[in-house]
């Protein structure tokens, strides 16, 4: 967790402050960035776009959230940025998805991080990102949407189905994530 007072310092037009602040968040940036697009060279694209906001931003933050929250916030918005500028995201929701999810008891079952990524990995795109802001970073639905562009419902949905699609590819029910 970045400090306070370096926060501060960065705020105030020290440098060296933000440069340490780019140094302490580098490993976290670039693997949300690098979750949400899939691609290495794409992923530092990101980081590096992320920063400039970053930088430019930095004297607006009001610090009303965590200076990680908001961080997190300006790595998933480059990455949504890149992933639609290349053609790759497509619609966020589709209108078949627009139905209303049934709950249902996930199945218990433990994965290592490796068949975990491999899976999020087959996710479609647009699954993929509402899964990984709202399971591992921990970001609301609404605020999702936001970022999205998108409702809060439709948020809803992406996240029920991508993890519907994740427990079946995890417990070998399909290994077609691609299909509807």
């Amino acid at each position: 967790m970045v400090s306070r007072d370096l926060v501060a310092s960065a705020k105030a037009g020290d440098q060296a402050a933000f440069e340490e602040v780019v140094r302490e968040t580098h490993r976290r940036v670039y693997s949300l960035a690098y979750r949400l697009v899939g691609d290495r060279a794409e992923a530092e694209d990101v980081a590096q776009e992320a920063y400039l906001r970053m930088f430019r931003g930095l004297a607006s933050f009001r610090e009303e959230a965590r200076f990680e929250t908001w961080m997190y916030r300006i790595v998933a918005n480059c990455a949504v940025s890149a992933l639609r500028r290349r053609g790759r995201f497509g619609d966020i929701v589709s209108d078949e998805e627009l139905e209303v999810p049934t709950p249902e008891q996930p199945e218990q079952r433990s994965a290592d991080s490796d068949e975990l990524s491999r899976a999020l990995a087959m996710l479609p795109e647009g699954q993929r990102v509402v899964v990984i802001l709202k399971d591992v970073y921990g970001l609301s639905c609404r605020e999702i949407g936001d970022e999205l562009g998108v409702g809060e419902g439709a948020v809803k949905v992406r996240l029920h189905r991508a993890r519907k699609r994740l427990a079946d590819i995890l417990t070998g029910g399909s290994d077609r994530a691609g299909e509807v």
